[in-house]
């Protein structure tokens, strides 16, 4: 049943878009884009938190300057300082940031890796209170710059996303992001299907989405049917570990299967039972990540199983 909240919503949407479906499109597409409260839901979310915090103190934090505001980086050198490691860099999801990652980038850093876990614009220690996949793909570009190119790229959920949006070129303005190998954890592959079902949740009609989407092709500078993970992977055709749960109830295993068969450097990581947020900090995870982007081929712990 929906909430309050999304009840009221829908009711105004629906009689904003009988006045004009334009202004009930693009106003969508800013609550679209509206970036969350930073602060922890929950008491086991607020520990996880916690102990990221204390974690990130051990990190240089470094402050990248966007168009607009400011992206903030966390970097944790290796741990041998043999000078030769693997570069890393770590982008978290929609509503998340670097603390809710740390148990991931530690596994890294443990493998042997310099790692960056990135704060998009609107969460955790970054500036703003909007963004979109140009925002997040213009931090990610930033990061490299600053740090130099990436032995790997990992992203959880609308992380994953923008990572790919900035691995392929998608927006002309943007340099891409030339990272060697690329990991996808509970990721979309389509915005058009998110696009979708985002106008579907708050109630918008044919003409109201219309407007949303041609609002974020003026805003982004690329149509929604282009951002696509799919095509990404396709043109680029780099390494890429695609890491997802059939039992995920935020991004559908849909996406993550879209991927099969794309090419021969796609690998596919079943990783059942951890659902969209726990998934990142599982162990089995974590390893086969770290292995793949260090230049190993991923291996299939126990419990995972590959795609046909």
């Amino acid at each position: 049943m929906p909430s309050f909240p999304l009840k009221v919503t829908r009711l105004a949407f629906a009689q904003l878009e009988k006045v004009s479906p334009v202004l009930a499109g693009r106003l969508a597409f800013e609550l679209f884009c509206r970036t969350p409260s930073r602060r922890p839901k929950g008491a086991k979310a607020k520990q996880v938190f916690l102990m990221g915090r204390n974690r990130l103190r051990q990190a240089v934090t470094v402050r990248l300057a966007l168009a607009r505001g400011m992206a903030a980086a966390h970097q944790w050198p290796n741990e041998s300082l043999s000078g030769d490691s693997a570069r890393i860099l770590v982008v978290h999801g929609w509503g998340s940031r670097a603390e809710y990652l740390t148990e991931l980038a530690f596994g890294l850093r443990q493998a042997g890796a310099e790692v960056v876990v990135l704060d998009l614009p609107g969460h955790g220690a970054s500036t703003g209170r909007r963004l979109d996949l140009k925002i997040a793909a213009e931090a990610i570009v930033a990061a490299e710059r600053h740090f130099g190119r990436f032995d790997g790229v990992v992203g959880h959920s609308f992380g994953g996303a923008a990572v790919m949006m900035a691995a392929g070129r998608v927006f002309e303005d943007l340099p891409p992001l030339q990272a060697g190998r690329i990991a996808l954890i509970g990721s979309p592959s389509s915005m058009g299907e998110v696009f979708s079902g985002f106008a579907g949740m708050v109630g918008l009609g044919r003409s109201a989405v219309a407007a949303m989407r041609g609002r974020a092709m003026e805003l982004v500078g690329a149509r929604v049917e282009d951002l696509d993970g799919v095509g990404v992977a396709r043109r680029i055709d780099l390494p890429l570990l695609v890491v997802h749960a059939e039992d995920d109830k935020e991004v559908n295993v849909g996406h993550a299967q879209r991927y099969i068969g794309v090419s021969p450097h796609v690998r596919h990581l079943w990783a059942n039972g951890h659902g969209h947020r726990r998934i990142v900090n599982a162990p089995e995870v974590i390893q086969a990540v770290a292995s793949f982007l260090m230049g190993a081929e991923a291996s299939l712990p126990s419990g995972a199983r590959a795609a046909s």
